[in-house]
């Protein structure tokens, strides 16, 4: 089976995710289809979604509390403010599309990996063209897949992915469609890992 999941690189949720979907969907034997979005600037405006700093109060302070009680569960480091958020994931999104196209999805995996934890664990600039760099090497990365992330034909695969998202239905990040089936959150994971068993 394959799992398309949607994802942005400055999304708590899509970090505190990542490392248990991967091992689900390695347990299971699926392919991973990695589908970064263009979240707020295309599908929040026809999904009702909002950016978070235009959210109500008490909707921001329950975020913080939701992320303190999963970091805990999961045991996985998280700063709750961190030094670079809010910030700008398209550049992280179109290298992580780039590392798919010329290195498949498991090295974009792990790439996206690397990107999530460096926003929310690592308190590093994911928008700054010199993390990134180092971010590649770090994962034993070509350094030229920075300057192809650039391309005409990683925009354009970006922006199919984000059209495709909303063809899905999908509206917040992390969201994974197994044979057409949506679910919303990294919290659903354990419906994506039942719906992986049952074939």
């Amino acid at each position: 089976m394959t799992v398309d999941y949607y994802l942005t690189p400055q999304s708590p949720w899509t970090y505190l995710g990542h490392e248990r979907f991967a091992q689900i969907v390695r347990a299971a034997g699926a392919n991973v289809r990695v589908l970064p979005i263009d979240l707020g600037g295309k599908v929040f405006p026809i999904s009702g979604g909002l950016p978070l700093g235009q959210r109500a109060p008490q909707r921001q302070a329950y975020r913080l509390v939701e992320l303190q009680r999963y970091s805990d569960y999961l045991h996985a480091p998280l700063n709750l403010k961190p030094k670079y958020f809010p910030v700008s994931g398209d550049d992280a999104s179109r290298l992580i599309v780039a590392v798919d196209l010329r290195d498949g999805p498991d090295a974009a995996m792990k790439i996206g990996g690397a990107i999530f934890s460096a926003v929310w664990v690592r308190e590093r600039h994911i928008s700054s063209e010199s993390v990134l760099a180092e971010l590649l090497a770090e994962c034993g990365l070509s350094a030229e897949r920075l300057e192809q992330s650039y391309s005409q034909a990683v925009q354009e695969r970006y922006e199919s992915n984000t059209q495709q998202a909303i063809d899905a239905g999908v509206f917040g990040a992390p969201s994974y469609v197994v044979d057409g089936e949506l679910f919303w959150g990294q919290d659903r994971l354990d419906f994506v890992e039942r719906k992986l068993k049952a074939g």
